[in-house]
């Protein structure tokens, strides 16, 4: 596809439609549009110009105006994508929806909230925790990520064990699609099975079939305890073997289970100088469990604690204060950002088995690992089959090594995924990043109905053109 570049009486155009201050043109201020969070100089692209709009007809025009003119434009939330999907390959507009920020609704007897897509996910559960709601989709970049964002990758997290991913709780959205109309998919009902699903169909696409211009999520009650459980264990692999056993042996669904091995977890507890006791570990679990009275969480906790001792574990500990969990949650949520300051060479990956497949992947991740002399340190949702699997530079390797290395090394781990019967991405996306390997998991006809449905939404493949797959 031939796209148009961005002339002088396009801007003028843009002005028109959001005013002068809404349409970035210095190339020092549109830099940081031209990634995201992923590693790597090769995932960075130049817009030619960054938009912030407000509203969603200002959104509707301006998409119009880019399907008529052939030019390419790529949403953009937070910008903390770890796929490249919000990178404009093609240069042209990006769209951030930045300024979208506001909350429209508390619907307290629906259990609903409204949002706009450039609402910070942690701001939901802080501005409806008062009225013992919460949204229980989140991921584990609450912190910085958009709403919108989470939707486009239908992210998923550390309570995704028990309460599921983004998807399970968008009821409703409001849509610009790559013409340039607004479509309202969903709303407040629970129930709907009224023609095709075009709502889920948006969710997880990553920005290639519509702009989400609102947000409409269900809310749960909010769980009145809840206690953590950090377990030691001698080895990667007693860490591993136990998480089927945990819910299939004590009928227990925790909310959380989080594996970490060592090194993920001494260099987390470096970069935010923690002292917890990982030196006697091979690897860890972090557990929670949550539910609404003392004596049940405190009944489960105790069930799954002993499990856990009797399958060889070093130790338990519990945290069942704010200040116990929070030590322990930040410790894990921060692993990513700590590998990132001690080696910005690396790829981050986020592949997904069957529970049972866990010990298997990690066996096969081991012997990349060696076979390339790289190190694969891994963590992540073990309860749900999601491992991050970082594959960090040697340092003794140039760059020309190891840009040869990390290829080779990751088309092995995903065929050797594939075979278990998982897939490439459980929750960071396709995008630019693994767009070379989807025809290593999808097969040749699923890859053309997924083009076709893109052709039928965007005829003109201006809408984020470059990801997940090309046509």
């Amino acid at each position: 596809m031939k796209y148009n570049p961005v002339t002088k009486e396009i801007i003028n155009q843009l002005i028109e439609v959001l005013g002068p201050k809404n349409v970035i043109q210095d190339r020092e201020k549109i830099e940081a549009y031209s990634h995201d969070e992923t590693p790597g100089e090769e995932y960075k692209y130049m817009p030619e110009v960054v938009v912030t709009p407000k509203t969603t007809e200002e959104i509707s025009k301006i998409v119009k105006l880019a399907n008529k003119k052939l030019i390419p434009i790529t949403p953009r939330g937070a910008g903390s994508g770890l796929s490249g999907g919000a990178i404009p390959v093609f240069g042209g507009i990006v769209l951030s929806l930045e300024k979208m920020n506001r909350v429209l609704e508390v619907d307290y007897q629906n259990m609903m909230i409204v949002l706009e897509p450039g609402v910070i996910t942690n701001d939901i559960n802080e501005k409806i925790a008062r009225e013992g709601l919460f949204f229980a989709g989140y991921p584990m970049s609450v912190e910085t990520c958009y709403i919108g964002g989470n939707v486009a990758e239908n992210a998923g997290g550390g309570k995704a064990v028990k309460y599921g991913v983004t998807g399970r709780y968008i009821m409703g959205l409001e849509v610009v699609t790559p013409t340039g109309e607004v479509i309202n998919l969903g709303g407040k009902r629970i129930k709907d099975v009224t023609g095709y699903d075009l709502k889920q169909l948006i969710i997880g696409s990553e920005g290639t079939l519509g702009i989400v211009t609102k947000v409409i999520i269900k809310l749960l009650p909010l769980p009145r305890v809840k206690e953590d459980l950090l377990i030691l264990f001698k080895d990667i692999k007693s860490a591993i073997q136990i998480v089927p056993e945990i819910m299939t042996g004590t009928r227990i669904i925790p909310t959380s289970i989080e594996f970490i091995d060592k090194l993920s977890f001494k260099t987390s507890c470096e970069y935010l100088n923690e002292h917890l006791p990982y030196q006697i570990a091979g690897a860890m679990l972090l557990i929670e469990v949550d539910g609404n009275t003392e004596e049940q969480v405190e009944k489960e906790t105790e069930t799954i604690g002993e499990l856990c001792i009797n399958k060889g574990a070093i130790e338990v500990y519990v945290a069942d204060n704010y200040t116990t969990q929070e030590r322990v949650w930040s410790v894990r949520r921060n692993i990513a950002e700590a590998f990132k300051i001690a080696n910005p060479h690396q790829s981050i990956e986020d592949i997904v088995v069957p529970i049972a497949a866990i010990p298997d992947l990690i066996i096969e991740l081991e012997r990349i690992s060696e076979k390339y002399n790289i190190q694969i340190p891994c963590y992540g949702h073990a309860g749900d089959g999601n491992i991050h699997a970082h594959l960090i530079k040697n340092p003794e390797s140039s760059m020309k090594e190891w840009n040869k290395i990390e290829k080779k090394a990751l088309k092995e781990i995903y065929q050797s995924t594939q075979k278990m019967g998982g897939t490439i991405s459980g929750e960071h996306g396709i995008g630019l990043k693994r767009k070379p390997y989807m025809k290593l998991i999808v097969s040749p006809v699923e890859l053309e109905l997924m083009r076709k449905i893109k052709k039928a939404f965007d005829p003109n493949n201006i809408l984020n053109p470059g990801k997940i797959f090309d046509l």
